[in-house]
């Protein structure tokens, strides 16, 4: 059986010149600075790179040349790209490059483009950063996740060379899974939990996800559900309370897995990975690839998919009392982003009975009127 979910926007070949090459547009290179090159980008139709990115590159894949970069895909409201740029001799036949430049004028395509949403976006990438310099060589093949080759930023402008998961053996991307593919992402995410569990989120995010309560004040004001909103800071409050925190990916949705041709699984895009209960990513997972009739009829099969292999991996904890308290918030988990969801977006498709029925069980138990 095939499980849907949006598609991600993926970007077609294009054409390279480095820079160093087009010395007649540049009277000095050492005086380009990214806006330069953004200009460029615009004015050539296809990538210009900064010298002194491309010569990182260079540096730590021993590379002898830049031969060709691939777009992957434009970052939310503008925000830079990613790109895939294949090398010539050295190490990798080519990496992953991750170029944060904020724009002039920030966008967003549903009009969420204040300031608390810029300093949040900000914020992301401060994070991601941290987490492939500081967290993520913890990680093991049972939660891999791309090496990171170099990093640097200066104010607001981050760029990061990471290891390219298409030419490591995660090539695939699945707009609809099968039952195995969602359970590899689900022993994913247990590994991943029980890597870190008990961990401080040390240079993270304090509270992972993107949509918890404190980092959006505009999306609960604006909601319209009142009972839900009466109860928002009551769920947060037993999540954030919660005795068995982990580091939580964030942002676990099935567009942000890399797959293997043999099933095996990697994760991609750490803006928003801190501290929290495990269950804030596995709801959110569900929700990304799953309709309301298939939560109805499988959310206690691929709970027990996860609680297995958090079992078997988790040491020098009550792993009986660990699971009894994160089954039992995996219906907060459900209903706190549902309430970020109707406040964000009050027609989006995600929002469906199963939603509804859950959240309304989580207020019940609140005793919220």
């Amino acid at each position: 059986m095939l499980f849907g979910v949006d598609g991600g926007k993926v970007g077609q070949g294009c054409g390279w010149r480095s820079l160093q090459v087009i010395q007649s547009d540049v009277d000095d290179d050492e005086s380009v600075t990214r806006n330069d090159v953004q200009n460029m980008r615009e004015a050539l139709g296809h990538v210009v790179m900064n010298p002194q990115d491309e010569a990182l590159i260079l540096k730590v894949t021993q590379a002898r040349s830049i031969v060709d970069c691939e777009p992957i895909q434009e970052l939310w409201s503008g925000y830079g790209r990613i790109e895939r740029i294949f090398l010539q001799g050295g190490t990798h036949p080519s990496v992953v490059v991750k170029d944060v430049q904020p724009p002039r004028r920030p966008s967003h395509p549903r009009g969420w483009s204040g300031a608390r949403g810029h300093a949040r976006k900000l914020t992301s990438y401060q994070v991601e950063m941290a987490w492939y310099e500081q967290w993520s060589s913890a990680c093991d093949e049972r939660c891999r996740v791309p090496h990171c080759l170099a990093s640097h930023h200066h104010a607001d402008e981050y760029f990061m060379v990471l290891e390219d998961l298409d030419a490591s053996g995660f090539p695939l991307r699945h707009s609809s899974v099968q039952m195995a593919e969602i359970e590899a992402c689900l022993q994913w995410l247990a590994s991943f939990h029980a890597r870190f569990l008990n961990q401080k989120p040390v240079g993270l995010w304090p509270q992972g996800c993107y949509w918890h309560l404190n980092t959006r004040p505009d999306e609960w004001e604006l909601l319209r559900d009142r009972r839900l909103k009466a109860g928002a800071s009551a769920i947060d409050d037993v999540l954030r309370n919660a005795r068995f925190q982990s580091v939580v990916h964030g942002d676990a949705k099935l567009a942000n897995f890399c797959f293997s041709e043999d099933g095996n699984v990697a994760a991609v895009d750490f803006q928003y990975v801190g501290g929290g209960c495990g269950m804030l990513d596995v709801a959110y997972f569900l929700g990304s690839c799953l309709d309301e009739q298939a939560c109805e009829r499988l959310e206690q099969p691929l709970l027990e998919v996860y609680f297995e292999c958090l079992r078997n991996q988790v040491t020098d904890v009550d792993a009986a009392a660990l699971e009894a308290e994160w089954r039992q918030l995996y219906a907060y988990a459900w209903a706190d982003f549902h309430r970020f969801l109707k406040g964000w977006s009050p027609g989006h498709w995600k929002i469906n009975h199963y939603s509804e029925r859950i959240s309304a069980q989580v207020l019940d138990d609140l005793e919220i009127s």
